[in-house]
């Protein structure tokens, strides 16, 4: 009898396990942060330079006499969210490309990442950049069929500090 109510119970358990793992989708792969230098390290760099999250091509600039502004910040860390200062760049650019010099013509844009992270992580995260430009410049009027998006990830940075990785977050808006 005792050995039959030992039985009983293993089956209970292996069954309770196999309903749970059946009913549950695994989490999906998420890279984990990575672990940012000590604030006394922050503290003692210089300030970083802030150039503009959104960088547009020379061709472009020069076409619609885009004026960008020296010390527009970057992408925040692991975010795709546009500032105000590329929101005003971003509302240069949708003009000239719906009213203006280049009325028509096809914008490519590279989203890019800082090297922290996994691969896969920040060609993801390059992406959603490029596609919160997209999504930007389509609420300005940007024909979607005239926007390519891309990313890069992080194939292409070159910051080795605070000042440079933020140099790596941005999109690139090149004529296609």
């Amino acid at each position: 009898m005792k050995r039959h109510a030992m039985l009983g119970a293993a089956a209970l358990a292996i069954t309770a396990l196999a309903m749970g793992a059946c009913g549950s989708e695994p989490p999906p792969k998420v890279a984990p942060a990575p672990t940012p230098p000590p604030a006394a390290t922050i503290a003692a760099a210089a300030p970083p330079l802030k150039d503009p999250a959104v960088n547009i091509s020379k061709d472009i600039a020069d076409a619609c006499n885009i004026t960008i502004p020296d010390r527009a910040p970057k992408f925040d860390f692991d975010s795709s969210n546009l500032s105000s200062a590329e929101k005003e760049i971003l509302d240069q650019v949708a003009k000239c490309l719906t009213t203006g010099p280049l009325k028509g013509r096809s914008v490519k844009l590279t989203g890019r990442a800082d090297p922290r992270g996994e691969q896969e992580y920040n060609m993801d995260l390059g992406e959603n950049r490029a596609t919160s430009v997209r999504k930007y410049l389509s609420g300005l009027g940007v024909a979607d069929n005239h926007m390519a998006v891309t990313s890069r990830g992080a194939l292409d940075a070159t910051g080795s500090d605070e000042a440079g990785w933020q140099k790596d977050r941005r999109v690139d808006v090149t004529l296609q």
